[in-house]
């Protein structure tokens, strides 16, 4: 008996996993740091901008987003006419994938980049070639040692995730100006917010010089926003065109666009955030150090724990977490067997998580 069959390489192509979500027990109260998901929720003003919505659910969204684009331009400095806005970046990722890639030709994605880039590559027909970091961090050497005439696109996290790090301004131009003009560098900011170094830039100066960079940005994350799904991207002209002729017409709900633009105007709560979790991500780096583990420095709203291949292993870890009900992203899926992600969460948890650790690295 036939059956459709899916076209070449789609089945090759290993499917997202997200964190685990915590499942509830009596009696027992549980911590979800599994997801990178604020622990503060979005902006007051946003929810309210949203419940404003609802007595109109039965019309149409703007089709262009216009008022979010507005809103983006005003924030940032930017032109509302070269931005675009998707149902969360990752639509955004796998529309740039479907206009600038096919059968035959290549993207670039670093050892532990964002899992969403291999498969946004794949579902074209494209190659996923891996560019080896260097201290868990991109290499530029690196990705300009895999570029071959098949080459058409660069995905760069900047910061990365899973590993928090980054990669300064200055070797991020060079990385463009050593790539050949016809590849795009895709600039992924999603945690831009919450760095505070001197030599980082998300990437706007690099797309408004060039013919050939862009840089997406999300409002899953300081903004708290992530069940709304809404992202954006700040591109030349001429890609933001031939982007918006595959877009869908209402890809971005009413109520997600209108409660984006109370967030992202809602500076005090953002600066909120942004200070309280460079509070505790140093707090966390420095007690978990103490416990004998290594933690990976990083820059946005997480940690990355690692933990020894032998003995008191990230496996073993993760199981007894969960069971004090705290909930830590396993890495397997991103080549980080013996490493544990954990979201900056409220004070209790992050407390609670050291206190967890120091029971278990102790036997107890």
């Amino acid at each position: 008996m036939s059956r459709p069959v899916p076209n070449p390489g789609i089945l090759d192509i290993a499917p997202y996993t997200p964190g685990k979500s915590p499942v509830a027990e009596p009696g027992r109260k549980v911590f979800k740091l599994s997801a990178n998901e604020t622990p503060f929720g979005p902006s007051p003003k946003a929810i309210e901008a949203f419940k404003n919505v609802a007595a109109h659910l039965e019309d149409y969204p703007e089709g262009t987003s216009r008022v979010l684009r507005e809103a983006i331009g005003r924030s940032f400095g930017l032109d509302p006419n070269r931005i675009i806005c998707g149902a969360g970046s990752d639509e955004i990722l796998n529309l740039l994938a479907h206009t600038y890639l096919s059968q035959g030709d290549e993207a670039i994605s670093t050892t532990h980049g964002f899992l969403v880039y291999p498969i946004a590559t794949m579902a074209v027909g494209a190659k996923n070639v891996v560019a080896q970091e260097t201290n868990l961090t991109c290499d530029v050497d690196a990705i300009l040692k895999a570029v071959t005439p098949k080459t058409k696109l660069v995905w760069l996290a900047n910061p990365n995730n899973p590993t928090g790090t980054y990669v300064p301004f200055d070797e991020v131009k060079r990385l463009r100006a050593g790539l050949p003009s016809h590849v795009l560098l895709v600039l992924d900011a999603a945690y831009s917010d919450y760095v505070s170094r001197n030599d980082y830039e998300m990437g706007i100066e690099l797309v408004a010089t060039t013919e050939n960079t862009v840089v997406t940005h999300t409002f899953s994350k300081i903004h708290g926003l992530a069940a709304l799904r809404i992202g954006w991207m700040f591109g030349p002209e001429h890609v933001i065109d031939a982007v918006n002729r595959i877009r869908g017409p209402f890809n971005v709900s009413t109520p997600a666009m209108y409660a984006a633009v109370a967030a992202i105007e809602d500076t005090a709560h953002q600066a909120m955030s942004k200070q309280f979790t460079e509070t505790w991500r140093n707090w966390l780096t420095e007690e978990i150090g103490k416990l004998g583990l290594k933690v990976t420095p990083g820059v946005a709203n997480f940690v990355l724990i690692h933990f020894p291949e032998k003995g008191k292993t990230s496996d073993e870890t993760d199981a007894y977490l969960t069971r004090r009900g705290l909930v830590l992203r396993a890495l397997k899926n991103y080549g980080l067997p013996h490493s544990l992600r954990m979201t900056i969460g409220t004070e209790e948890a992050n407390r609670l998580v050291v206190d967890a650790l120091r029971d278990f690295m102790a036997g107890k």
